[in-house]
């Protein structure tokens, strides 16, 4: 009798030791669930991407808020040096932009977006030689039928000031020079809808934006295509940067290594029409040095 009770107590015991231990792990595992909400601010070019890839993560830890807003990459790039949000978007390096302490801020390269000039369907025109396209931007062509096209008035329509696009377009499309006086948005989406609605308009867009509603141009017969942004035959592209600070918290981390995983590199950051950093074949440095990886 006394042989069983022991045993009895025994199991009873070991039991409650496991019991014990469970609970333990579970409150490890909660304790180490993320929680929070994660701010990113800046570039409307890179903004489809965070907002699906942001849907994703939040989907994979429920109690995690990803909040992505546009207004251009100045205001990301100003606004993570500041330390006032957790992530700040940019289709340009920090180095390019003035006033931007970068000491405390670290580059997360997670995308390579293409970019190209976009037209009015009416305009008549489908390709530019390089010169012609400059000409236009800077005011010394001003009539579609000096180009091949419609006797129609050439309307430019710009991005705003502090804008990455811009930035990146009067670069490598303009060959540094700026363009002429002309209407400016601040938001991509606006851009490609006033272009539409526009007769005789040009702008330009990210890749991402491109629809039927507008004519993406050739320049010089080269297509705006992924594949030949990565060969860099295609020369107007940038690569999209997600700035964080340095000592970032653990959701925003998490979110970055998510960001840059094989999943969502060659799932999503392809399927919205972006170029994954892996699939490059060429690299290019903050002072515009193109080499082969």
């Amino acid at each position: 009798m006394k042989k069983t009770i022991g045993l009895f107590s025994i199991i009873v015991v070991a039991s409650l030791v496991l019991v014990a231990c469970g609970n333990n792990e579970k409150e490890g595992k909660a304790s180490a669930e993320m929680t929070g909400t994660i701010t990113a601010v800046g570039s409307s070019a890179l903004q489809p991407l965070a907002e699906e890839v942001g849907k994703a993560f939040t989907a994979e830890n429920s109690k995690v808020t990803v909040n992505v807003q546009g207004g251009g990459s100045g205001q990301g790039l100003s606004q993570i040096a500041a330390g006032t949000v957790d992530i700040g978007n940019s289709d340009v390096f920090a180095e390019e932009k003035t006033g931007v302490d970068t000491a405390k801020i670290k580059d997360n390269k997670v995308a390579v977006v293409g970019m190209g000039p976009i037209v009015n369907p009416d305009t008549g025109v489908t390709n530019l030689a390089k010169e012609q396209l400059v000409g236009i931007f800077t005011g010394k062509i001003t009539n579609w039928k000096e180009v091949g096209g419609k006797d129609l008035a050439i309307t430019v329509i710009n991005r705003a000031e502090g804008s990455g696009t811009r930035a990146t377009f009067e670069k490598w499309a303009l060959d540094g020079k700026e363009s002429v006086k002309a209407q400016e948005q601040d938001n991509s989406g606006t851009v490609r809808q006033m272009v539409a609605k526009t007769p005789g308009a040009i702008s330009y867009l990210a890749f991402s934006y491109f629809d039927d509603a507008v004519t993406a141009l050739t320049i010089d017969k080269v297509k705006p295509t992924e594949a030949n942004v990565q060969t860099n035959d295609w020369k107007i592209w940038a690569y999209e940067h997600m700035y964080t600070k340095k000592d970032a918290n653990k959701q925003t981390e998490a979110f970055i290594d998510y960001m840059l995983s094989d999943d969502v590199q060659t799932g999503v950051v392809t399927e919205l029409g972006y170029s994954s950093v892996n699939a490059m074949k060429v690299e290019r440095s903050v002072d515009g040095k193109v080499t082969t990886k």
